[in-house]
């Protein structure tokens, strides 16, 4: 059963506080509904919407230009992120999974058996992502 704490929360934010400062960019962690574990990125110099947008195969674009945010699919960023911003979200990911993450699912059979699940938002709905330059 997925369950997160606060201790798991500490483990995370110490792995990674070096990966925001490495890169410039500013968040805070989260613990959704005892289950998730949430990266909030707020700002920073790697501009995600545009890089998000560049390639072509987002099909909420409008949405995203006018909120400024992005909830971003853990299992198929690397898809749609290059260069520099998906450096970025491949270690936080990392480091988000870094306490004593594991993941057993089996969604053929409807087995779903995980540590905790993570979640990372560009942005939020009400305040969108602010590049800084």
């Amino acid at each position: 059963m997925a369950y997160m704490s606060q201790e798991k929360k500490a483990k995370i934010s110490a792995l990674l506080k070096p990966i925001l400062a490495k890169y410039g960019v500013k968040g805070t962690l989260a613990v959704r509904n005892h289950s998730t574990i949430v990266l909030n990125v707020k700002s920073g110099k790697i501009d995600f919407i545009e890089n998000y947008l560049a390639d072509g195969k987002c099909q909420d674009e409008s949405f995203v230009r006018r909120y400024g945010s992005i909830d971003v699919n853990p299992y198929w960023f690397h898809e749609h992120f290059t260069g520099k911003a998906k450096a970025f979200l491949t270690e936080a990911f990392k480091a988000l999974k870094g306490a004593d993450w594991y993941d057993e699912s089996d969604a053929q059979t409807d087995y779903f058996n995980t540590a905790y699940y993570v979640d990372v938002n560009i942005g939020k709905w009400n305040k969108p992502y602010e590049l800084i330059k």
